[in-house]
């Protein structure tokens, strides 16, 4: 068994999964955004939202026109064995999918502007790499597309604000980006740590499933009062005004230095596009985000 080509098929069909059908969670919370809304462009846009999820699914193409810049996240068991040859694996299969899928070309020189044409680059496709106990390997394929992406912020806020501060700082950032991150949107919001490590853990907090809230009551009690507060600004459905403007806020944290407090903000639109998979050192994959490879 060639386990690099099993890792290169296996993330090819994740980034399918990912950009034609969304996970079980976010269609929920779709769903119910648009049973909950009242306001009739509101109800209109959730509908279009909805017909769009269908036809993708129908005809096995993208949700979305942007299909993302590629990033992966993998979790990598000590008992797994070698991880050399994964990083070309991914490339390829990225370059792979930007054909077959098909994915539209994103990658440029962050200077010139000048397209790869393939979705791959320097640092692209972008790998966060972590270990942890086991004998398998997770991979997450993760999409993000400029819309929502955009729309990052970070704050160096003064310890003194405390809670308050990290609150005020989150609101405006969601205010700031109205309908211009394709809501209703999950907010990830990283609290912590150093300035990149907040914005990572923002990051990070859009892989968690929206049904999971955090463990620590004190998080958790954050994330509703933060989910609570946005959707009554009434920005709602791709900014046109309703009752929903974002569908989960997930908050990750770090301890930090005791005269820093960085909060990062990293938005996601509605098409919340992500897809796992978990390959074991005999060959056997498992999806964990969807039933089953299209």
């Amino acid at each position: 068994m060639n386990l690099n080509k099993l890792i290169e098929k296996t993330a090819l069909d994740l980034l399918r999964l990912a950009v034609i059908e969304l996970p079980a969670d976010v269609k929920r919370a779709l769903r119910k955004a648009s049973q909950l809304e009242t306001t009739e462009i509101g109800k209109m846009e959730m509908k279009a939202i909805m017909n769009n999820i269908s036809l993708a699914e129908q005809l096995k193409r993208p949700i979305c026109q942007d299909t993302g810049l590629i990033i992966f996240y993998l979790d990598v068991g000590d008992r797994f064995g070698s991880v050399a040859g994964i990083s070309e694996a991914l490339t390829r299969a990225t370059k792979n999918g930007t054909t077959s899928i098909p994915l539209r070309p994103n990658a440029v020189h962050p200077i010139t502007r000048k397209n790869t044409g393939d979705n791959t680059g320097i640092e692209i496709p972008y790998i966060n790499w972590n270990h942890i106990r086991g004998d398998h390997l997770e991979i997450t394929a993760f999409p993000k597309g400029a819309g929502s992406e955009n729309m990052s912020a970070l704050s160096m806020i003064k310890p003194g604000e405390g809670l308050i501060g990290i609150k005020k700082f989150v609101l405006d950032v969601v205010i700031r980006a109205g309908g211009k991150s394709c809501p209703p949107n999950i907010v990830g919001v990283g609290i912590g740590g150093t300035c990149d490590l907040a914005l990572k853990l923002a990051k990070r907090a859009l892989l968690r499933p929206l049904n999971r809230h955090d463990p620590e009551p004190v998080i958790a009690q954050l994330e509703k009062d933060l989910l609570e507060a946005i959707n009554l600004t009434g920005i709602g459905p791709m900014g046109l005004g309703g009752r929903t403007t974002a569908l989960g806020v997930n908050v990750e944290y770090a301890h930090c230095h005791t005269a820093s407090l960085p909060v990062g903000v990293n938005i996601q639109c509605w098409a919340a596009r992500r897809a796992t998979a978990r390959i074991f050192r005999d060959g056997r994959v498992e999806f964990l985000s969807h039933k089953k490879p299209i």
